[in-house]
């Protein structure tokens, strides 16, 4: 755990008692902080008082004695509304942060050499967090990683100079990071996303650039307009950029050629590494994560060969082109991460005849943007409250599909029509919507699709690696 000693003596609130909340509070005790929790959740807030925090409802609380209300990121701060917590404080004249802040602030009172990677983006995140972790931890140096990839940043072993920090940060966490200033930020791509939470998605993309630009170095996958501007930007502002690509080549920095990333400065082109042996590390999108972490390694003074040893060992992610099992000529392919059609588009164009299941919760635009994807489709397999909508959006395009409605109706169709195929298919779980209307998130779905797939006749589930 990191305690939390800037604001030793401080009165802090803390609102919302998930993982993030409660870690705030451990750490923010054990530095010497008085605490006050809450949540709207009535038995999340008796599980905290169980565990033996100091709960107390904050509607009866003067925020003017505050220093700080600690809010978590899953809290609306702005959009649709701001939340009643937000509003008190915003009255009181206190500020609003949230757990990456006190990571960001106790790093600077207490080890402002220690090296932190932060990343973000609207889509390969969490992948590209890991195997930073992994290239780092193979060449040899101590490592923490967590913060939107699951482990609460506050939760990681202390402070260090000798521990690099790998940080994952969804745009929430970004806004409520005022003093957010890695030592290497990467920003991967930007695509609609989280409207509801910012309002606009220039709002949204303002976010997400900040975070490189507030960065000792920055860097970008140049593979998108959002991404070249802020990049363009972030050299204006004197920023040192290293670019990155899984579109083309650049004239400085690292790309792919295909399956190869090719490192590309002043004195001539070399190649890095061939993905194509690397399972985890299937598909364009995911030569941007490795292109991205590698850069990012070599940033912190690992040489580019111990940088780009440890890719052939990476394990991968469950849920994200997670390879769950292998059945004769078929493939089943767990990717419910992909919550939205920019992130189902990736793991869509990573395979051909695909039998494909989708739905959920749409998004906006549904899976119009995928239409170019679609002869790669053999047939769609379609779940949740989407069905209805997607099933007219590809019977116009000509699309095979039929609405099984649940996850196991989904798979045991998918399963049988692949079975009768002649060439060899792959049953691909993509989504392209969040998961909120049949199960609790994305990993619920993904497990659920993992059990059907356990549940057929004659197929072995490959076993999930501890990244």
């Amino acid at each position: 755990m990191i305690p939390v000693t800037c604001l030793e003596g401080h009165k802090v609130a803390i609102f919302g008692l998930a993982r993030t909340g409660l870690e705030a509070a451990r750490a923010l005790i054990a530095g010497g902080a008085e605490v006050v929790l809450w949540d709207d959740s009535a038995p999340r807030a008796e599980e905290a008082r169980r565990q033996g925090f100091p709960v107390d409802d904050l509607r009866g609380l003067d925020f003017g004695g505050l220093s700080a209300l600690v809010l978590s990121p899953g809290v609306p701060l702005t959009h649709p509304a701001p939340h009643w917590t937000v509003e008190r404080a915003l009255a009181a004249g206190i500020e609003i942060i949230g757990d990456t802040e006190l990571f960001f602030r106790e790093r600077a009172h207490r080890a402002p050499g220690a090296a932190v990677v932060a990343i973000t983006g609207t889509n390969g995140k969490s992948t590209t967090t890991a195997l930073i972790g992994h290239l780092l931890r193979q060449a040899g140096r101590r490592v923490g990683v967590g913060g939107n990839i699951g482990t609460a940043c506050l939760s990681l072993d202390d402070l260090s100079p000798d521990i690099t920090y790998v940080l994952e940060m969804s745009s929430y966490q970004i806004d409520l990071t005022p003093t957010l200033n890695p030592s290497v930020g990467i920003l991967l791509n930007v695509t609609p996303d989280h409207i509801d939470r910012h309002g606009t998605f220039e709002n949204y993309a303002a976010v997400k650039a900040r975070m490189v630009m507030e960065a000792d170095r920055a860097v970008l996958a140049v593979d998108d307009d959002v991404t070249r501007v802020v990049a363009a930007q972030a050299r204006e502002s004197g920023r040192a950029v290293t670019e990155v690509s899984c579109l083309g080549s650049l004239d400085a920095g690292l790309f792919a050629d295909g399956t190869r990333l090719v490192w590309r400065d002043g004195e001539g082109d070399g190649a890095v590494a061939d993905l194509a042996s690397v399972p985890a590390l299937r598909g364009q999108h995911n030569a941007q994560n490795a292109a991205a972490a590698v850069a990012a390694v070599v940033a912190l003074g690992v040489p580019m060969e111990e940088a780009t040893r440890g890719l052939t060992s990476f394990p991968g992610l469950a849920h994200r082109m997670e390879e769950v099992a292998r059945h004769g000529r078929i493939v089943f392919v767990n990717d419910s991460k992909a919550t939205n059609a920019d992130a189902a588009s990736r793991s869509l164009s990573s395979f051909e005849h695909i039998h494909w299941i989708a739905g959920g919760r749409a998004k906006s635009g549904g899976i119009d943007s995928l239409e170019a994807l679609f002869p790669r489709v053999a047939r769609a397999y379609l779940i949740g409250e989407a069905a209805e909508a997607f099933a007219q959006t590809l019977a116009h395009a000509n699309v095979p599909h039929e609405i099984a409605g649940d996850m196991e109706a989904a798979v045991r169709a998918a399963a049988e029509n692949a079975e009768k195929d002649a060439a060899p298919g792959v049953v691909l779980l993509a989504p392209a919507c969040a998961s909120f209307d049949q199960f609790a998130d994305f990993e619920a779905r993904g497990d659920a699709f993992r059990r059907c797939v356990g549940a057929l006749d004659g197929v072995a589930l490959k076993p999930r690696e501890a990244v």
